[in-house]
């Protein structure tokens, strides 16, 4: 199995192309700034990591603006803080301002001079819109959790992703590698669909999963990066040899 050899690569956006944990942890900072002792920042992101995992398996059928506004009320109760409704709301609202991470643009460019680039996202389509506005790429497909009317890790996701993909680009699982960052969201379902999958470790020189939850029993992951940049230099030398 040769990076190369792929026909389309399939991206999880936030965590792996957009720096989530930054950005979450920029738009919570009116809400811990009523806290007389705030948390520290992997206890806010654990914190967030639970409250958004059972809030998007309760709510399924919820656009994510409205599951972060949930999630951050659930927060201010955590740690017994009153906010206002604008609070609660912009945070809902915050997916649009959260940062690219540095290596995500450029990796993209290069990666879609070779194959497909798919967008396999647990947001909504107008939030997606602002993220892709920051990456500034050409996409050939984006699916979303608003269009899915489910959240990764759902295994309905990547059999929509999988059945898309046959019907828009006549391509096969052996075709795809699902890229991502989230072990939970992504990797477990994805290998359990059948297909062959690419981590981009962007906490590798960090403690813990962040505003990601533990996976458990870690699955096996067929290529192991820690950024994008190093996907594109060994994409680069898949096709030199």
């Amino acid at each position: 199995m040769k990076l190369a050899d792929f026909k389309a690569l399939t991206f999880d956006c936030y965590g792996t192309l957009i720096d989530w944990e930054a950005g979450i942890f920029a738009a919570l900072q009116p809400l811990l700034a009523l806290c007389e002792e705030p948390p520290v920042r992997d206890t806010v992101l654990e914190a967030f990591a639970v409250a958004e995992s059972e809030q998007e398996a309760a709510t399924p059928g919820r656009v994510y603006p409205e599951i972060l506004e949930t999630v951050h009320r659930r927060l201010a109760a955590e740690w017994r803080i009153d906010a206002s409704a604008e609070v609660h709301s912009r945070f809902g609202a915050s997916v649009p301002d959260w940062p690219a991470f540095p290596d995500s643009t450029e990796a993209l460019r290069y990666l879609g001079r070779h194959c497909k680039l798919v967008i396999l996202s647990n947001v909504d389509r107008a939030s997606f819109r602002g993220s892709n506005a920051r990456l500034g790429v050409e996409l050939d497909a984006v699916y979303t959790a608003q269009d899915i009317g489910s959240y990764k890790p759902d295994r309905r996701n990547f059999e929509y992703l999988i059945g898309r993909l046959g019907s828009d680009f006549g391509l096969e699982k052996s075709d795809v590698l699902h890229t991502a960052q989230s072990l939970f969201h992504d990797h477990e379902p994805a290998t359990s669909a059948g297909l062959a999958t690419a981590w981009i470790d962007r906490r590798h020189d960090q403690e813990g999963w962040g505003a990601t939850m533990e996976p458990g029993e870690r699955p096996d992951v067929d290529f192991h990066f820690g950024s994008m940049a190093d996907l594109v230099r060994a994409h680069q030398d898949s096709l030199a040899s």
